[in-house]
């Protein structure tokens, strides 16, 4: 389905009838990530599978959003679908959005997979790459033509940026560069609903500490760690994860 939130066109994938379920993919990737999860849980709940804004099929944001601006939209598809009390399983930064979502809104349960919620903390390397970035992006566009410049940045960008940053557009990479800034641990104590982390013990993009510190501050959360797995846990051990899934949504 298409989705129109604020005239603009948010895709959505339905299939299956039952409870409510949303599917919250992670930074880079589309609702096809949670395609064999969908097929399984649509065997017995209404699964909404989504494309972020910025993503797959939805038109991408012309302002600068943060993690409050995605969830307010999630919330306001559950408002005009007359979804009640729907769960939520969210992939990295879908995460993000569950953790928000499920914070101040009644939610049935939630999954958290390799999720990202907690702002990392950062080595000397990490600013002196942002800060040698920055000096750089300053002296270009001074001292450079406009295109001279943007050749120069691009290629400085390809060296020493992440792939999600490198792979994106100039309006996603401002998104990301706030999203990855947002700390959500202070909203993790208001989360009551049954909350299940499924994660990888090798992921380096959101560690297995982060897991750690999420089942320690949310009330009624378990932790299900995937050994030899890294940040898509879900696809390298699908056996797991499909296990896992059936026993939390009760799926016979």
């Amino acid at each position: 389905m298409i989705y129109k939130y604020d005239n603009k066109e948010v895709f959505v994938e339905v299939t299956g009838d039952g409870e409510p379920v949303l599917l919250l993919h992670g930074w880079g990737c589309t609702h096809d990530i949670f395609k064999a999860l969908a097929t399984i849980l649509s065997q017995q709940y209404k699964v909404y599978s989504f494309d972020f804004p910025g993503f797959g099929a939805s038109w991408e944001p012309s302002d600068v959003w943060g993690v409050e601006e995605y969830t307010r939209l999630i919330e306001t598809f559950v408002a005009d679908n007359k979804i009640k009390k729907p769960s939520l399983v969210g992939h990295s930064f879908g995460g993000r959005v569950s953790l928000l979502y499920s914070s101040r809104n009644e939610t049935a349960r939630v999954v958290l997979v390799d999720a990202a919620g907690i702002k990392p903390k950062r080595s000397w390397k990490y600013y002196y790459k942002v800060y040698t970035y920055k000096c750089a992006k300053w002296l270009c566009n001074t001292l450079l033509p406009k295109e001279k410049a943007e050749e120069v940045l691009n290629r400085f960008r390809k060296s020493s940026g992440s792939s999600d940053y490198n792979n994106a557009s100039p309006m996603m990479r401002r998104i990301l560069s706030k999203v990855v800034n947002e700390d959500l641990k202070h909203v993790m104590p208001a989360i009551k609903a049954p909350t299940l982390l499924f994660w990888g013990d090798r992921d380096t993009a959101t560690p297995l500490a982060d897991a750690k510190y999420m089942e320690k501050h949310i009330k009624d959360a378990g932790l299900v760690i995937a050994h030899g797995t890294g940040h898509f846990s879900f696809l390298e051990n699908p056996g797991l994860f499909a296990s896992v899934m059936k026993s939390f949504f009760k799926i016979k």
